[in-house]
């Protein structure tokens, strides 16, 4: 029998189903994943989940379309690039990573451009090739005069490092510097090459000019949070906008809770151990008041915000869950990118799967269950419906099973 810890006999105790049931719904991963996904249903969409991350692997889909397509699989490409690009609902920046955010979202990251400047100057200057602080000025000037720039528009004369991220020529270190401390913004994307303009001519002139106290933002950034989850840790809350110094956090905690704003209360583990964490008053009546999750089976990108935090992952649905994109061939337990499974509120499996567009194919390599789960004849069809949904969205005609493709499963 697992341990149970109660910090207090009289705190309210948050059952493990109801916990997974509210996190699914905060995620939009409870209903089923119908309905509109354009236009202002999109964008309110993004603004239920908070932010969606933008990765540029392609393995069936990259993470950013697949995390919307997840939830509504009415969704499409063209739908979000018209958000961020034409609506400026949107724009992107930096959370734990590269991500799309609501635009109103804007204001509360100026703090955090001045911060990144201080915090930057001292891991940039040891990881890139000096030189980059002297472009800045020349960049700045550059898209004012002539317009947006992608970095191979930069950096004339400059080497071209060959080494990845790292070794950045001076003037593409100098692009994301100033992007990241808020002096330029993405005006669109070309493929995935991110094109530079100046902040001011991207984002709605209103949010420019709004000022927001510092006091102001840490209780944005931490109630926010807390919705979006639907209860935390301290460091949980802090983790999930990453705009606020962990130092902040605490304080604005003990106040909460003496206004009656939140209450700690004990969540229960998938197995069974409770955790100490803080909710709304009414955290209780509202997992009890969430949908009950679908029993349709989803695959999710590994950057699904509902999996961001591995080890809240790991406690709330005993998933253990790592990517292996860098890890050696030889030494992946699973694959290069697999996708967990998602069938009502339990993470039931992974699938190593791979689009070959040219070949019109996707590609299923491998399926582990987890413990307890097997792969049924009802679970089976359910994945095979939702790997053919998945290959049409990735521009796949069929879907073809490897020999030895259902796997035992494998211990974390």
């Amino acid at each position: 029998m697992p341990t149970c810890y109660l910090w207090d006999m009289t705190q309210p105790v948050l059952p493990n189903a109801l916990a997974r049931r509210l996190f699914l719904h905060r995620h939009a991963l409870a209903e089923a994943p119908t309905g509109p996904a354009a236009g202002e249903d999109l964008a309110a969409l993004i603004r239920r989940i908070g932010f969606v991350q933008v990765d540029s692997i392609t393995t069936v889909e990259r993470a950013h379309h697949m995390i919307l397509f997840s939830r509504r699989q009415t969704y499409r490409p063209p739908a979000l690039k018209r958000l961020l690009e034409r609506d400026r609902a949107l724009w992107e920046h930096w959370t734990h990573d590269a991500s799309v955010l609501p635009v109103e979202t804007f204001p509360y990251w100026k703090h955090r451009f001045a911060r990144d400047s201080a915090r930057l100057h001292a891991n940039w200057r040891r990881w890139f090739r000096d030189g980059y602080e002297a472009q800045f000025d020349t960049i700045l000037n550059r898209i004012a005069t002539d317009g947006p720039v992608t970095s191979s528009d930069v950096g004339e004369g400059e080497a071209r490092g060959k080494g990845g991220w790292w070794d950045w020529h001076p003037s593409k270190t100098a692009l994301e510097w100033l992007w990241r401390t808020g002096q330029l913004a993405i005006t669109r994307r070309d493929g995935f090459q991110k094109v530079y303009d100046l902040t001011e001519r991207v984002l709605p002139d209103r949010l420019l000019r709004t000022e927001v106290p510092f006091e102001a933002k840490v209780d944005w950034a931490c109630s926010t949070a807390l919705d979006h989850l639907g209860f935390a840790t301290a460091s949980e809350l802090q983790a999930y906008w990453n705009a606020i110094p962990p130092d902040a956090v605490k304080p604005w905690v003990a106040a909460a809770v003496a206004r009656g704003e939140v209450l700690e209360i004990a969540v229960q583990g998938a197995d069974g151990t409770l955790r100490k964490a803080f909710a709304r008053p009414d955290v209780r009546d509202a997992a009890e008041s969430a949908p009950t999750p679908t029993s349709r089976l989803r695959l999710l990108s590994p950057f699904d915000p509902a999996l961001r935090d591995r080890k809240r992952t790991e406690f709330l649905f005993g998933f253990y869950y790592r990517i292996e994109v860098f890890v050696p061939e030889a030494r992946r337990r699973w694959g290069y990118y697999v996708f967990p499974a998602l069938e009502g509120d339990r993470l039931v499996g992974r699938v190593d799967a791979k689009a070959h567009r040219t070949e019109n194919t996707l590609r299923v390599r491998a399926y582990w269950p987890e413990a307890g789960q097997r792969l049924t004849r009802a679970r089976g069809e359910k994945l095979d419906a939702e790997l053919h949904r998945l290959a049409r969205f990735a521009g796949c005609e069929r879907v073809e099973y490897l020999p030895g493709w259902q796997r035992d499963h494998l211990h974390a």
